[in-house]
């Protein structure tokens, strides 16, 4: 089976904006990006992961996609642009894809608007509804770098980003594309800060994922691009396991069957044995039916669970832009093979109704680290594992 290669990363998110920045606060352990505020909840202050910079306006020519979702994307492709160009380079533009995730797009523009109604006042003239759309991301990168080839969003809530990585490497092995651009985005909004809200799922403090104490996520907001290829480069997406339980519209399979289900599949499609992941990014929402699903779920495929953080603790929960931002958290550790491991963050008091995990401490380092497996186990019983590995 061909090789897909993910050639070059492009992010930013609560813990930075350039991959050098974001991989030493990863590694820190750095929960400084979560702060707290209610500007999307008025009243009901939450720690939220916000992008801390003003990403570039979009060019006046693409003024109907201009919205901080958008921008948030061009910002992480502006890191890939000299790799995008060299490996672009005399290829048909028809065979260069774009397969973006995303759950809220750029719905915060339309919330503005719809504010403005209420109090009377006109719609600005600069204001379209493909600053909303759901689709907008891809067909704007598209558009901004005359692709002509397949240009496509998913939106399978917090595995959005991820399934647009493994769509993006169908597109490659089935010979439809020799590039494309994938990942995803999400920016902070009223919807989902004060939907989650609504569904009791939000916690007032930072989240403490797998504690006995843990009350709730922390929702954040990101980018993260890669660039596959058959082009060889330093880190391979050699496995991809998806399945869907429908299990319950939010709630996810009190077993896992589904999340067992989705890690088995990537390891077989890896040619891996469970035994040879060295580190494993959990789901880790913080919420207590995620976490004791997670868990359980891992005791069922890892006879002896490999070491393992949650890194929602440290960025909120960036929805849609989750699964391409935590497997580009593995790219980054698998670029740096003889740094430490992510600690995972949460109050040390492990909740004892549930499996054990191998829970990251500070300083910890890898005895190897070839192969990551990274989770994301999302609303509808939409699950995804993504095994990555050293080029």
């Amino acid at each position: 089976m061909t090789s897909v290669y993910l050639n070059q990363l492009g992010l930013l998110c609560p813990l930075g904006n350039d991959t050098e920045t974001v991989y030493r606060r990863l590694v820190a352990g750095d929960r400084s990006g979560l702060v707290v505020s209610d500007q999307w909840h008025p009243g009901h202050p939450s720690p939220l992961g916000r992008v801390d910079a003003e990403p570039p306006a979009l060019p006046a020519s693409m003024a109907e996609y201009q919205c901080r979702n958008n921008q948030l994307l061009l910002a992480a492709f502006e890191q890939l642009r000299p790799a995008f160009q060299r490996l672009s380079r005399g290829l048909d533009r028809a065979r260069i894809g774009v397969v973006l995730g995303t759950s809220t797009a750029g719905i915060d523009q339309g919330e503005q608007v719809l504010r403005q109604w209420r109090a009377g006042e006109p719609a600005p003239a600069e204001y379209h509804y493909h600053q909303q759309q759901l689709g907008a991301g891809a067909d704007f990168l598209a558009r901004h770098l005359g692709l002509d080839g397949p240009s496509l969003t998913l939106s399978t809530a917090c595995s959005s980003s991820g399934r647009a990585l493994a769509s993006a490497r169908a597109l490659i092995r089935n010979d439809l594309c020799d590039l494309v651009i994938a990942g995803g985005a999400d920016s902070l909004c009223g919807l989902t800060v004060q939907g989650f809200h609504s569904l009791g799922a939000v916690s007032d403090r930072l989240c403490n994922p797998f504690s006995v104490h843990r009350d709730g996520i922390n929702i954040g907001e990101g980018a993260a691009l890669f660039l596959l290829s058959r082009e060889p480069g330093p880190v391979t997406l050699s496995g991809v396991g998806a399945s869907s339980d429908a299990h319950h519209i939010s709630g996810p399979d009190p077993q896992g069957d589904g999340a067992v289900t989705a890690m088995q599949a990537a390891l077989d499609d890896a040619g891996a044995a469970a035994e040879q992941v060295d580190y494993l990014n959990l789901h880790g929402t913080a919420t207590p039916q995620n976490d004791i699903m997670e868990a359980r779920a891992i005791n069922r495929v890892f006879q002896q669970p490999p070491p393992s953080s949650a890194t929602k603790a440290l960025t909120g929960h960036c929805l849609g832009a989750a699964g391409a931002l935590e497997a580009a958290f593995c790219w980054l550790l698998l670029n740096h093979p003889r740094g430490p491991l992510p600690p995972h963050r949460f109050d040390g008091d492990y909740d004892p109704d549930l499996p054990a995990l191998d829970l990251v401490g500070d300083g910890r380092y890898p005895a190897t680290l070839r192969r990551c497996l990274s989770n994301s186990f999302a609303f509808g019983g939409n699950n995804l594992s993504l095994m990555l590995e050293a080029g």
